[in-house]
């Protein structure tokens, strides 16, 4: 058993005219040190002669006064006083001991004991100083367990636990436990915010370290701000309270890396010794500090992640491990991180087993499904399409011709012909034709089909799939043209992302039936990454079982053990971040690329079949109409390039071989037939007749050229919101710039 000297203690918070001291220091005779809640006006605060304040600052929203002349002080709040209780100064508690200070927001008795014992164990630990959120009486048994278990951890001399009558949380935000307050929780936006509840909200009153400096800490030897969920990582050498006395600065920077567990055995509560993974693709690092008081400036100031005053050298820090589920507790890890960025830890996992003696549930084994030597290069594309039956022999003949083998189509609510296009290709061998279940699956078209392509053969036995759609065509620039030479120019990747061009109507209107790639030649330029949908990507990939799922724009679902597998690539060859490999969707200023491949995408084709997909609606957003807004931001026709149409003599080739078959021909013929009786249908309403004036007119021709010059959110709010006198611009300079509010998106 240690000789513990166990304390306990109250801020005491007082309330002067409405507003709250958290609580008042005697620092000295004469000194006192006034600390209010976050959110106090700063203005009208004083003290009645012959006390006077000597200084006056603010930290993170709670002011603090230093007052000379100490008891008894009466505070002065908007010209009305009132005498002030001062806590006294407990420097003797702390002096000369290495200190941990930390938070503690719910953990158990049993958490807080385990951080103790181990940072006494491994890092000199003398002394603790644990600030208490809860409210008061609300876990009656913590603190006889604590000290309990506390007295049977040998080198600890001092602790002390610290609470107060008022809260300490930030007054607007919801349990800290709650994902909604974890940084890395999935799907934040789409969660119900908790009630406020500042007794265990996350931390608001941040200049609580200030104030435990001028209570208990100032004499100190050393100061360690993590929380009662970090561990500082094992490390050779000085401890880093030896180090933050011996260094030049008086302190140290803490580093943390967030840990999770892969899994927590049912019915038991996490430990630290379940925290055996990282996040692959995270190099955030939560801050924190160990101070020296001796050293430090004697008017450095304590705050959450620095210490101000203190200039600390960069190879000045210690790592340490943030412990998540420990203060965000849930049945399924999932819930506060994508279990798809986690990782095992070798470090991590030592410290499970050989410190805290646990078996830690690991992350399951994962191997590729393709060895490397066993490839070939057969393609599949799947897609998902509904009445785009003048476009769809087209499409085939350029991917035939560029080396695509395999077509799996997904069509519904088709009305055209496309159905019975698709039927009569299966019949030919050309495709195989599913029809899209995706209503008694409940999800939304383009899903429910990739979610049912996964079994099909075509998939399973391709070795590179992507999923696209009819108005997009792969442009490849290296080599012959080919898919072949494309994947010679970048031959270790096994993921290639191509990214949209998106090309406009050129000012053709009217629909006719000829080649898109010969038509429609005017699109956006190579850097435009506005609006955000310009710079999205579509993704070939082997299918090597790294990812569990077809996705729309790339393969969703990331097998985390695999992630060192994955070697994906741009347009250009160049490889892209890890942080891009389980969510992304479009490129960046850093990461698109079109020097090998890109996505020639014709969005809107001719105004006249943009009539016909505004009437139809979208496979994947079929709850969103496409009006202006979408024409608008999709329509670009600022430059020329042509250089798809070096592979129109293959793709004649190959639509030449298909409209060979009579009745491929006729299909076809029937196909242009119904697109043009659709065209005239809704021309003939009043609706539609206005939409078609609007697309056509001067003023949507004009800014289909200007989309280099405006902001973000003139796509979002669409083009009514542009004005005239910006449109009448004749030639707008090449640093024009016109932007907008930000308002919700316009469909």
């Amino acid at each position: 058993m240690s000789n513990l000297i166990f304390e306990t203690r109250r801020l005491q918070a007082q309330t002067v005219a409405g507003r709250v001291v958290l609580d008042a220091v005697a620092v000295d005779a004469d000194q006192a040190v006034v600390v209010f809640t976050a959110g106090t006006a700063i203005d009208g605060l004083g003290v009645t002669a012959p006390a006077q304040v000597t200084e006056q600052r603010s930290i993170s929203e709670a002011p603090v006064l230093m007052v000379e002349g100490s008891d008894p002080l009466k505070l002065e709040v908007d010209g009305k006083s009132k005498r002030v209780k001062l806590s006294k100064v407990e420097h003797d508690l702390f002096e000369g001991l290495n200190t941990g200070l930390a938070m503690r927001n719910g953990e158990s008795a049993q958490i807080v004991a385990d951080w103790l014992s181990f940072h006494v164990q491994h890092h000199g630990l003398q002394a603790a100083l644990i600030v208490d959120q809860a409210e008061p009486k609300s876990d009656p048994k913590f603190v006889n367990k604590l000290k309990k278990k506390a007295k049977r951890i040998d080198g600890l001399r001092v602790l002390v636990v610290v609470d107060a009558d008022v809260p300490l949380g930030a007054a607007d935000l919801g349990p800290e436990a709650h994902p909604m307050n974890v940084p890395t929780a999935p799907g934040k936006d789409r969660m119900d915010a908790p009630k406020p509840d500042p007794w265990r909200a996350p931390l608001g009153n941040l200049q609580i370290f200030e104030l435990m400096k001028h209570r208990f800490l100032a004499k100190a030897r050393a100061v360690m701000n993590i929380e009662v969920h970090d561990l500082l990582a094992p490390a050779k050498g000085p401890n880093v309270f030896d180090r933050a006395v011996a260094s030049t600065s008086g302190m140290v920077v803490l580093a943390g890396k967030q840990a999770f567990p892969w899994r927590v055995r049912k019915d038991e509560d996490p430990t630290f010794g379940d925290h055996i993974c990282l996040q692959f693709d995270s190099s955030d690092h939560r801050r924190r500090w160990c101070v020296a008081p001796s050293v430090a400036p004697n008017d450095a100031v304590w705050r959450l992640v620095r210490v101000v005053g203190c200039t600390p050298q960069p190879t000045e820090a210690a790592l340490f491990y943030r412990c998540m589920s420990l203060r965000h507790p849930t049945e399924n890890v999932s819930a506060i991180v994508p279990k798809t960025s986690l990782i095992k830890d070798a470090g991590l996992i030592a410290l499970s087993q050989d410190y805290f003696d646990h078996n830690p549930v690991l992350p399951p084994k994962e191997k590729l499904e393709t060895s490397e030597g066993a490839r070939t290069d057969k393609t599949t594309i799947v897609t998902t399409m509904k009445n785009e039956g003048p476009f769809i022999l087209e499409w085939l003949a350029y991917h035939r011709a560029i080396g695509v083998d395999q077509f799996l189509v997904y069509t519904n609510d088709c009305d055209d012909g496309t159905d019975d296009m698709f039927d009569l290709l299966q019949a030919k061998g050309i495709v195989q034709h599913r029809q899209n279940r995706f209503r008694e699956m409940d999800l939304k078209p383009q899903h429910a089909a990739l979610q049912d392509a996964e079994k099909e053969p075509q998939i399973q036995n391709a070795d590179w799939v992507i999923c696209m759609d009819v108005d997009e065509y792969i442009n490849i620039h290296t080599g012959d043209g080919t898919l072949s030479s494309l994947f010679k120019a970048v031959p270790e990747a096994n993921m290639i992302s191509m990214t949209w061009r998106l090309f406009g109507n050129g000012d053709i209107h009217e629909f006719r039936d000829e080649p898109l790639l010969a038509q429609f030649t005017r699109c956006a330029r190579q850097a435009a990454n506005k609006p955000h949908q310009a710079w999205g990507f579509k993704t070939l990939f082997r299918t090597l079982g790294i990812f569990k799922k077809l996705g729309v724009h790339r393969p969703k679902g990331l097998k985390p053990q695999l992630h060192d597998k994955i070697a994906w690539v741009n347009g250009s060859g160049q490889r892209l971040p890890q942080d891009m490999y389980r969510n992304a969707w479009r490129s960046t200023t850093d990461t698109y690329g079109y020097d090998l491949v890109s996505l020639n995408h014709y969005a809107v084709r001719s105004a006249e079949s943009f009539l016909v997909k505004r009437d139809r609606g979208r496979v994947n957003h079929v709850d969103r109409d496409q009006g202006l807004a979408y024409w608008f931001r999709m329509n670009n026709n600022e430059e020329e390039d042509r250089s798809i149409q070096r592979m129109l003599p293959a793709m004649q080739v190959e639509l030449d071989k298909m409209m060979a078959d009579p009745e491929i021909a006729a299909m076809h013929a029937h196909c242009v037939n119904a697109h043009k009786a659709k065209i005239e249908a809704l021309k003939a309403t009043e609706n539609y007749a206005n939409f078609y004036k609007d697309l056509t007119g001067h003023r949507l021709e004009k800014l289909a050229r200007m989309h280099a010059h405006f902001g973000a959110n003139v796509f979002l709010s669409g083009p009514d919101a542009i004005p005239d006198e910006v449109v009448n611009i004749d030639t707008p300079a090449p640093d024009y710039f016109f932007t907008v509010e930000k308002t919700e998106t316009a469909h």
